[in-house]
């Protein structure tokens, strides 16, 4: 059977919204074809990127106005979405939201945007919500796109997303593990910001920086490198543990300290784990000193795909997870985000 849903994603470097539309289908052995029929990126105004920025800071009551706020929001754009294209058959909805919070270790994770109010006006079952049973679970609620590696993507090494954190899934041992490697364009952007431009294009600002070594080697001292996966990472760790580094220097020489720093991270965990052969996908992939950097450490062959895949892998493997949560099929692999057992998780209205 072939199913069509279309996939949310909304990034914590706040630099749009993915919209995704895919044909998923099942093969005999477990794995699945896709295909990505239509897709678009709607950049978000000014407001609503102010809106999204800021709701870390705002009032409970004020959060929850939002909440209901940016579900809305979603269904009127998955509305525009479908008449744009003139869709026909959509069977499902499948939403990340925006992370506003993310605390694992204090078991709660938050994505607004409510799913109720994505359906309202489309009435198209919706699921969303698929990081918080696994916190509560005692898994670390992230990465949850191993599992579209795992069924979409089997015949690389490993696959990584360079966004607002660059994240890795891979084979070890049989089984399929997953972590959060390190921040890249939460970072990257936010001093891009300050020198005018909404992200450093092609590395350009880094390029004309240069590295604060001190600032380096305290950056790769940080504890979370050290620690064992499965692990992730929230923008409240990047307010306690990076930025605090960051503010005695100009905003170019942070671009080219922190880009060679990611880099390093990156390329260190592709040769630690001996991964010969990588998918890589995200916006950071546009970034072509990043990806200079990144070759010049490692060995590992680095695979760029198509654009679409590149901009949409991560909204086409939230389509597949609303697929499997609909199915009640297992979206959630343990080994990657360290909860006790795999599980099928989303909120289904």
């Amino acid at each position: 059977m072939i199913f069509h849903a279309i996939g949310l994603m909304s990034g914590t470097s706040v630099d749009g919204l993915d919209i995704a539309y895919a044909s998923l289908e099942k093969n005999a052995n477990g794995s699945w074809n896709y295909q990505i029929l239509n897709a678009e990126t709607l950049p978000y105004s000014e407001l609503w990127e102010d809106k999204l920025r800021n709701s870390i800071l705002l009032s409970p009551e004020d959060l929850l106005a939002l909440h209901s706020e940016y579900g809305f929001y979603l269904g009127e754009k998955v509305k525009r979405f479908i008449e744009k294209h003139s869709l026909e058959k959509v069977d499902l909805i499948a939403s990340h939201g925006h992370t506003v919070f993310h605390q694992p270790q204090r078991k709660f994770t938050l994505q607004i945007g409510d799913g109720r109010a994505i359906r309202i006006p489309n009435q198209i079952p919706v699921v969303y919500d698929f990081r918080s049973q696994d916190v509560l679970m005692g898994g670390n609620g992230a990465p949850l796109v191993p599992i579209g590696d795992e069924l979409l993507f089997p015949e690389f090494d490993a696959c990584l997303n360079l966004g607002g954190f660059s994240n890795i899934s891979f084979k070890k041992d049989g089984k399929r593990i997953a972590f959060d490697i390190c921040p890249v364009n939460i970072v990257l952007n936010k001093f891009a910001r300050e020198l005018g431009e909404n992200f450093d294009r092609n590395g350009d600002f880094a390029r004309n920086g240069k590295v604060n070594s001190k600032i380096w080697s305290s950056l790769n001292s940080l504890k979370f490198y050290a620690e064992n996966p499965p692990k992730s990472l929230g923008i409240e760790w990047v307010n306690q543990n990076v930025l605090p580094l960051l503010i005695a220097e100009k905003p170019e020489n942070i671009l080219a300290t922190f880009t060679e720093h990611a880099a390093f991270q990156i390329a260190e965990t592709f040769n630690k784990n001996h991964i010969k052969r990588i998918l890589f996908t995200g916006g950071g992939t546009y970034n072509s000193l990043l990806m200079e950097k990144i070759k010049s450490r490692t060995t590992a062959e680095i695979i760029i795909p198509d654009q679409k895949l590149i901009n949409y892998k991560e909204a086409l493997i939230f389509a597949l997870m609303g697929v499997l949560k609909f199915n009640h099929e297992i979206n959630v692999l343990s080994s990657a985000t360290g909860s006790p057992e795999n599980h099928s998780a989303g909120i289904v209205v």
